[in-house]
This record gives C-alpha cells, sequence and structure tokens, in this order.
C-alpha cells in the first residue's frame, strides 16, 4: 500500500510582485490546500417526454484555498502581492500562476489566469488559528499520477 506525505507537496504562486512558496516551509495549517471545480462538468437536461440529454461545459475554472497558520509570515507576503495586483491601475491582476506537485504520487494541478478572491477573514480568539486564502483560476489543468508503490 501506498503512502502519502504532505512533505512530498510543493506548491507556488507566482506573479506581479514574486513568487511565493505556499507548501512546506511556509506554515500551512493542518487543513492544507484544497482545488476545486467551479463548475459541473455535465448538465443533465431531460425533456418533458422523459428523454435526456448531456451538454459537456467547456469550463475549466477553479478555486484555489490554501490555509496558512496565522502566525506564518507567508501571510504577511500574499497581503503584499493582494495588495500589488488591486490597487489602482495594477497590471498583475488575474495574471498569477499556481502549480502544485506531489513529487512521490506524481501529482500536477497547473492553475493559470489566477486572481485572488478575496482578503481572508481575520480571527483574534484564544487560539492562534489560520488564514484561509481563496483565488480563482480560469484555467485548471488536473493530472494525477500512478504514486510510486513501496518496496
Amino acid at each position: 500500500m501506498a503512502t502519502y506525505s504532505f512533505l512530498n507537496v510543493s506548491a507556488s504562486l507566482t506573479g506581479v510582485g514574486g513568487s511565493i512558496n505556499l507548501a512546506s516551509g511556509a506554515g500551512v495549517a493542518e487543513e492544507g490546500i484544497t482545488i476545486d471545480a467551479m463548475e459541473d462538468k455535465n448538465v443533465m437536461t431531460i425533456g418533458a417526454d422523459g428523454e435526456g440529454m448531456h451538454s459537456m461545459v467547456a469550463s475549466r475554472a477553479g478555486t484555489i484555498t490554501v490555509r496558512l497558520l496565522k502566525t506564518s509570515p507567508v501571510n504577511a507576503q500574499l497581503q503584499v502581492m493582494f495588495n500589488r495586483q488591486t490597487s489602482p491601475g495594477s497590471l498583475g491582476h488575474g495574471s498569477n500562476t499556481v502549480v502544485i506537485r506531489d513529487s512521490v504520487r506524481g501529482d500536477v494541478i497547473t492553475c493559470t489566469g489566477v486572481a485572488f478572491k478575496k482578503l481572508p477573514s481575520i480571527t483574534y480568539a484564544k487560539e492562534g488559528g489560520m488564514q484561509e486564502w481563496t483565488f480563482d483560476s480560469i484555467k485548471t489543468t488536473y493530472m494525477l499520477g500512478v504514486g510510486t508503490p513501496e518496496a
């Protein structure tokens, strides 16, 4: 049986303002990174007579959510990039790339046309918690690998 470790995952956000590590060493919260398709790939329509039709949706849009510990210095790096890309006259909004790889499993997820969706909610509480950064991707390409079998 194969194993999984977050330590084998690399992830980066690259765009106007630099390249930021979003994986091991970035202070990623236990909940990690999530990539979701924005739309269903199929829409099924059933006619009045009970016959049906499938429509394949061309969209490859997605959402990326990165959860960082409250104390991660990467929060400040993302805030600087967010401010730069969303200021009036900015040229960087929506031009980022996110690449996530699992070197052992062989997974590669590439997201292009990436923009900051919003600022994370800020919570001050008994425990530090996390900052949740959300991005929209115009094109998300998934390639899940087969992994390396254990010896």
